[in-house]
């Protein structure tokens, strides 16, 4: 039955199938084939899987981020990265990786991360003579810290699927991505300094403080998120709310650069996006309970555990897993299949649940944008004008960048485990 059910979901992705069909008819045909349980099980198992509590927060978020994007907060955090740090060697290299930054702590969206904030700075990493393949690869793979920056969306669905707390994985999430982002600040200043890139003109005090003034109200997003579930004021779930409609009412009302025609059609993409990633929850959750019902989680268990692995052998065979699964599907859907089945593996190592969950989200993260299918790759593609080729090539060194930082993530937990100990005791 497990053998069958692998076979043909990898035959379905090879021919293009899309994912969700994919899982979702691998599964229907095991249960068909394989075992006596009625096929109203199929419905049953898939509405459960999107039936949960801390999901609810998802389409907040969504709307929260088209609404940023459309609505001149997206272009006031790029204004003020490019004040605060465009004047330093690779200035302009840097502004994207913290207009990516900023905007990831307000969307929690990888893709939407990329149109937003590649759109406006390719033209302009072009114009200052760097590299093509730089240009595409540092948009293409920057984007992906959205998934680490609290609001993840990525650690919603770990902590739907496992149980563990989304406030705590939202704070880990905050160390793991400073260390994610400064890997990329550092390998961008190093390539404009052996480039001798041109450095932007320097800012005086009084420019910073101004820009950032201009751009208080989009910067006060994040602070709204994190402060809010930090001092106990709401949950992840009803922060997504509040964030949504703090994005409203800026983008209307004081950028007024967003009408109500305008709110209305992004309230329609916005639940087609919810829409998408419900449906492909939902297979992936009917998917990973029929692993389940084989026993394949407790015998993999067995595996690990009668084969002596530590926790340092076992996690470097998560990433290893990890990074070849996002070769091939989105970081939702590797979190859901493998989290069940590696979850009660790491339990019984002694692994903290809220570490696991960042270092499975930083492999979501690399995912979004290693070929041959990383979804940030066919975003960037419109967003830049670049072939498929040279965005392929471009996001190799970004990708080896990545991976040191997710290796630095994983064997150093207190990077990750630091926050939440700090606001909820021991995690």
């Amino acid at each position: 039955m497990v053998a069958f059910i692998f076979l043909v979901f990898f035959v379905l992705i090879l021919i293009n199938t899309p994912v969700f069909v994919a899982l979702s008819l691998s599964a229907f045909s095991a249960i068909y084939f394989f075992t006596d349980l009625p096929l109203m099980v199929v419905a049953q198992r898939m509405l459960g899987g999107i039936d949960k509590f801390s999901l609810m927060s998802v389409p907040f978020f969504i709307l929260g981020a088209n609404v940023m994007k459309k609505g001149g907060i997206a272009t006031r955090i790029l204004k003020w990265s490019e004040v605060m740090v465009g004047n330093k060697t690779g200035g302009l290299a840097l502004t994207t990786i913290v207009a990516c930054m900023f905007f990831g702590a307000v969307s929690g969206s990888s893709p939407a991360t990329v149109i937003a904030i590649g759109g406006l700075m390719y033209p302009a990493l072009k114009a200052k003579k760097y590299d093509g393949g730089f240009n595409v690869g540092l948009i293409t793979s920057s984007g992906s810290i959205a998934l680490l920056i609290p609001p993840s969306i990525s650690a919603i669905i770990y902590g739907a699927v496992t149980g563990a707390s989304v406030g705590a994985l939202f704070m880990a999430g905050a160390g793991a991505g400073l260390i994610y982002s400064l890997s990329y600040l550092a390998y961008s200043y190093w390539y404009a300094k052996k480039n001798n890139i041109e450095t932007g003109e320097k800012t005086t005090f009084q420019q910073k403080l101004n820009a950032t003034l201009a751009a208080s109200w989009a910067l006060g997003i994040p602070i709204i998120i994190m402060g809010g579930i930090y001092l106990g004021i709401f949950t992840p779930t009803e922060a997504s709310g509040v964030a949504a409609i703090y994005a409203i009412l800026i983008s209307i009302l004081v950028y007024k650069e967003m009408s109500l025609l305008d709110l209305a059609k992004t309230c329609v993409d916005s639940a087609q996006s919810t829409a998408q990633l419900m449906v492909l929850l939902a297979a992936a959750s009917l998917f990973g309970w029929v692993l389940t019902v084989a026993q394949v989680p407790q015998d993999l268990t067995n595996l690990i555990i009668g084969g002596n692995f530590g926790p340092v052998a076992f996690l470097f065979m998560v990433n290893v897993l990890l990074l070849v699964a996002g070769m091939f599907i989105d970081g939702s859907s590797a979190i859901i299949i493998t989290a069940p089945l590696l979850y009660p593996i790491a339990m019984q190592l002694g692994i903290n649940p809220i570490h696991l969950g960042v270092i499975m989200v930083t492999n979501a993260a690399i995912g979004m944008f290693t070929p041959p299918f990383g979804l940030n790759l066919f975003v960037a593609q419109p967003a830049t004008g670049e072939d498929m080729k040279s965005i392929m090539r471009g996001v190799l060194p970004f990708v080896a960048i990545s991976i040191i930082a997710l290796f630095i993530i994983t064997y150093i937990p207190d990077i990750s485990l630091f926050l939440p100990r700090m606001v909820y005791g021991k995690v």
